[in-house]
Formats: C-alpha cells, structure tokens, sequence
C-alpha cells in the first residue's frame, strides 16, 4: 500500500479533532498503566533528613548544596554537562517534528498524527534493542553512537523533499528507534555517577538542569527560522548541540566516576 493508503487505514476515516481526542486518551492510558510498575515494585528509602521541613526556600538551599556537593564528582558534573547539551537537542527535535512536517515539508496532519504514532511504537523496540546492545557493549558506547544517529536524522530531514510521505515516515521510524533509548541510557549512566545515598536529590539537580536549559534549542531554533526564514535550516541549526554533546560526553571517564561515587564497577 502507498503512504497514503496507510495513513488511511491508520486514522480510520476519522476527523483531526476526533484523532487528537484519541491520541490523548491513548498517552493517558499509557501514563496511568506504566505509573503503576515503579509505585508496585520500587521500595520508598527513608528520607536522610526526616525532620527537615519543607519549604521553597529549603529548597533551593538544598539545591545549592548539592552543587556544592558535585563539585567533588568532576565526571558526574562532565557528563551532566554533556547530557543538558544533547537531551536538549533530542527535546527539540522531537517538539519541532510537527511544525517542520506541516510547515516545510507541506504534511497533512494525518500524516503528522501517524508519524507521532510511529516514533512511540518504535520507541519500544528501540529501547529494547538498545538496552541489549548495551549490556553487552556498554550504555556508553551505545550512547555515543545514537548521538551520531541523531545527526544523521537531521542531516536527512533537512533533504527530505517537500511532500515526501515515505521519507516522512521513515524519519519518524528513525526517531523513535533512538529516543527512548538515549534518554533511558543516560539516565542510567548517570544513576552510576551519583554518590551512594544521596540519589533523590542528585536527580533533582538532573531535572533542574535539564528542565532550566530546555529552552535554548527552542530559542535556537527559532532564531534561525527568524533570520533564515526557512524551518530547514533550524533544524539542521539543531546539529549543534549533538556535536556539542559528544565532544563533552567523550570527556568522561565512566570507570573513574563509577570508582569516585562508590558504586561497585
């Protein structure tokens, strides 16, 4: 069948409004099935300091100490620093897909609803296939090597013609067979660079980093659309933070900051 006869098939003959309704149940079932497996099978660890009183001002103090903290554990704040730099550009590949399908390459939103479709479905095998692959070569390697396919996925969504279905479609299959598993790796990785007992809060400064730069692909972006006028180059724009990740994740050193948190290698 053609793209169009499974982009057919695939909405059902249904309206956008009702797909979108759809797509939305589907992500809350998702999130309310899976919400389940870590409340049933992770056990609670006490809190250090149970009788600390919670506040937004203890917070931020508590966000500062561990900072401080850090600044003992050079590969973890390496490799922290590496993670801000190509998670972001993952995070604006993926929100800026939908805008480049339907501004640049002309998409219809049936399309677009089936390429977000794809990137979810083969974002499960991709995980899967990759978590393999890493526990015989390593989170690192296969790491590593994703961020190089991230940049071949921009470098081939910046040729794909206008109105080009197939190719479309096949870069949303590429996408999701890399997504999950770069972010499911890094995590990991990085639970091996956090000193012992002091988990919760290293990866609340994982997400307070994380969420405090997200803004720059976008910015960037947006910058080049202006200044260019054309989605192609801010996407391909985008390159940059994966090279910019990958020169610093080569400099960590996994076994030394593995040995330096105490963590079993």
């Amino acid at each position: 069948r053609t793209p169009e006869e499974l982009a057919a098939v695939a909405a059902g003959g249904l309206e956008t409004g009702a797909l979108v309704r759809i797509l939305f149940l589907v992500a809350g079932l998702w999130w309310a099935v899976f919400t389940f497996i870590p409340y049933l099978r992770l056990k609670d660890h006490p809190a250090l300091k149970p009788d600390a009183h919670v506040s937004l001002g203890n917070s931020f103090r508590q966000l500062r100490e561990t900072i401080d903290h850090a600044r003992d554990y050079p590969q973890t704040l390496r490799f922290l620093l590496a993670f801000l730099f190509f998670n972001d550009g993952v995070q604006t590949v993926i929100a800026a897909a939908a805008v480049y399908g339907q501004y640049e390459l002309g998409m219809k939103q049936t399309y677009i609803f089936l390429a977000v479709i794809l990137v979810n479905i083969f974002g499960i095998v991709g995980a899967l296939v990759m978590g393999r692959i890493a526990g015989r070569r390593g989170a690192y390697s296969v790491v590593m090597g994703a961020l190089f396919i991230w940049i071949l996925l921009v470098g081939v969504g910046f040729v794909v013609p206008k109105g080009s279905v197939a190719l479309f479609l096949l870069l949303a299959i590429g996408i999701g067979l890399v997504v999950a598993g770069t972010q499911a790796l890094s995590r990991s990785m990085y639970s091996q660079l956090i000193p012992r007992g002091r988990e919760g809060e290293y990866f609340s400064l994982y997400q307070a980093c994380e969420r405090g730069t997200s803004w720059l692909g976008t910015l960037l972006f947006g910058v080049v659309h202006q200044l260019t006028g054309s989605y192609r180059w801010a996407i391909v724009a985008l390159v940059v933070f994966f090279a910019v990740g990958i020169v610093l994740l080569r400099r960590v050193d996994m076994r030394t900051g593995v040995v330096a948190a105490g963590v079993a290698v």
